[in-house]
């Protein structure tokens, strides 16, 4: 089925439309796109696929592809230098949640004169940006998970001070989305549980936030009931072009909702993906049950309500957290973060880093230093019973 909507920005989902890919770029005014994609994909077929699609519609293009799984200001900065020589005039964006947010903020740092850190997300300064100097984007996703592809803003590791920051701008939001489940065929399991469960973070932690936001609530619940249904089949079945699309769809929704907020999951995430450079994803589902059990005071009542939409015989938090340790053990995630090579000798300062990250103040209930570095120090050590 190929079907287009607009929420919250243009979106072509169907199988085989990367197709479209030359409309998308006349649609967007784009003559000379820069391709930007991470440097795994670039050496896969479906890559040469998209390159293959843009030679026979005559589309004049060149390539950037060094951005690592956790993108740096480096690997932007050189991206805005190859933009600029080679006098682009758009980006597509190819790729997973690094490539899109590296490309994103390739396509948005193009014509400005200010630093990269002037446009962290702090107050307005967003603003101090020069409009006429953002390059139109076009992103196509090839994972369900981040869902940066309907996102107005591009996480990026600033390594001198090992934290990630988050750089935003309304105009960063693609113009045109590809969705097309048959790029993601070829992901490996482990990826498509990792991503998967990524999606399905942003969507509780939005679904949690405090605030009233309904249409993020709904969005986030529906996310989550797609991903518990075809999250399983993704994983067990990767040619299953069905379940590749809901998922993809899922991941995009679940972004969609976060403009609620996040919480401190991804508090804590952040910190280890810019320390140990490790993968976001994979962060995310270890630590989510914790964060589950720590926040169960303030989401009783909203968990009550999530267990009777998964069809669950019990119901409230542990619940949830029950449903969430079965459902990683059958994708094979771990339980701990010692368990991928993490231990708890930073525990203190890591707190210190994820009470200032700005996904903190979103949290179900509020949250301190000490608060953080315990519920650290749990998913460290597989104890949910201190929380």
């Amino acid at each position: 089925m190929n079907t287009n909507w607009n929420f919250p920005t243009t979106i072509w989902f169907g199988a085989g439309r990367i197709i479209d890919l030359p409309l998308s770029c006349q649609k967007s005014g784009i003559k000379k796109p820069l391709l930007v994609t991470d440097n795994g994909l670039v050496k896969l077929d479906v890559f040469e696929e998209v390159k293959r699609i843009l030679r026979e519609a005559n589309i004049d293009f060149t390539t950037y592809s060094s951005v690592q799984g956790n993108p740096t200001e480096a690997n932007v900065l050189k991206g805005v230098l190859h933009y600029n020589k080679n006098r682009h005039d758009g980006v597509i964006a190819f790729g997973g949640g690094s490539a899109l947010d590296a490309a994103k903020a390739i396509a948005f740092m193009s014509g400005q004169s200010r630093s990269l850190w002037d446009f962290e997300d702090v107050g307005d300064n967003w603003a101090r940006a020069e409009i006429d100097g953002i390059a139109p984007i076009i992103a196509i996703p090839t994972t369900a998970g981040t869902g940066s592809e309907v996102g107005r803003a591009s996480v990026i590791l600033d390594k001198r001070s090992q934290t990630k920051k988050i750089i935003f701008h309304p105009k960063m939001l693609p113009g045109t989305v590809i969705v097309d489940p048959e790029l993601t065929l070829g992901l490996p399991p482990h990826i498509t549980a990792w991503t998967g469960v990524d999606a399905m973070v942003h969507a509780i932690e939005a679904y949690i936030a405090p605030g009233y936001h309904p249409m993020a609530e709904g969005i986030a619940i529906e996310a989550i009931r797609i991903i518990s249904k075809y999250l399983p089949k993704a994983f067990n079945n990767g040619t299953d072009v069905q379940a590749r699309g809901q998922m993809l769809v899922a991941a995009s929704m679940g972004a969609t909702a976060f403009q609620k907020g996040l919480g401190s999951v991804h508090s804590i995430a952040h910190q280890l993906g810019a320390i140990y450079n490790k993968e976001h994803g994979l962060l995310n589902a270890i630590l989510l049950p914790y964060a589950l059990k720590q926040n169960q005071s303030a989401i009783e009542e909203k968990m009550v309500y999530l267990s009777k939409v998964l069809e669950l015989k019990k119901q409230g938090t542990d619940a949830i957290i029950e449903y969430i340790l079965q459902l990683r053990k059958e994708l094979n995630i771990p339980h701990t973060l010692k368990e991928i090579g993490i231990n708890d000798d930073e525990a203190e300062r890591i707190g210190k880093m994820a009470f200032k990250d700005p996904s903190t103040p979103s949290n179900a209930k509020p949250l301190n230093e000490d608060d953080l570095e315990k519920l650290f120090k749990a998913a460290v050590n597989g104890e949910l019973n201190i929380l």
